[in-house]
C-alpha cells in the first residue's frame, strides 16, 4: 500500500513539473508570435481586454509615453484588426496563440452582428466591441476571457 501510496505521489509530482515547464514554455511562445503578429513588443507595450454590457473593450498602450514607435505599431495594427474583425477574419488571434481562439467560430458566423471601433488612447489605441445579439455578446466575452488568460494580464473576467 505504502509502494502505491508513493507512486501516485511521484507521478503527481512529475506531472506538477512537467505542468509548470509547460506554461513559462507557452507563455513564451505566446509572446514571441505575438510580437510577430502584431508587429509591437509585449515588453513595450501593456494590452487589457474588458468585459462590458454590449461587448468589450481591448487596449494596447506602450509604456514609454516617448516610445513613438510602439505608439505608431500599436495604432496601426489596431486600424488592421478592427478591418479583419469585421470581415469575420480572425486568424491573427490564432497565429498568436497557437489555436483555435475560444468565440472566433461564433464570431466569424455572426460578423454581422458585431462593431468594431478603433479609438486613438493616450500612448496607444482601443478597440471597442459592441454586440446585437446574446449569442454574439456571450462569443466577444469567451474571447476576452481567453485573452485575459493567456496573455496572463489580470484583468477582470466579469462584465462591467
Amino acid at each position: 500500500m505504502l509502494r502505491i501510496a508513493l507512486v501516485i505521489l511521484l507521478g503527481t509530482c512529475l506531472a506538477h513539473g512537467q505542468q509548470d515547464r509547460q506554461v513559462p514554455d507557452h507563455q513564451a511562445a505566446v509572446n514571441e508570435h505575438g510580437d510577430k503578429v502584431m508587429g509591437f513588443s509585449h515588453e513595450k507595450s501593456t494590452h487589457h481586454f474588458v468585459l462590458t454590457q454590449d461587448g468589450g473593450l481591448i487596449e494596447v498602450r506602450a509604456n514609454d509615453f516617448k516610445d513613438a514607435a510602439s505608439l505608431e505599431q500599436i495604432r496601426g495594427h489596431f486600424q488592421h484588426i478592427v478591418h479583419m474583425f469585421a470581415e469575420g477574419n480572425f486568424n491573427a488571434p490564432m497565429l498568436v496563440h497557437s489555436q483555435d481562439v475560444p468565440g472566433t467560430a461564433t464570431m466569424t458566423r455572426l460578423k454581422s452582428d458585431l462593431h468594431w471601433e478603433m479609438q486613438e488612447v493616450p500612448r496607444g489605441a482601443r478597440i471597442t466591441i459592441t454586440a446585437d445579439s446574446k449569442e454574439a455578446l456571450d462569443a466577444v466575452h469567451d474571447f476576452l476571457r481567453f485573452q485575459i488568460a493567456d496573455h496572463q494580464t489580470g484583468d477582470c473576467t466579469a462584465i462591467r
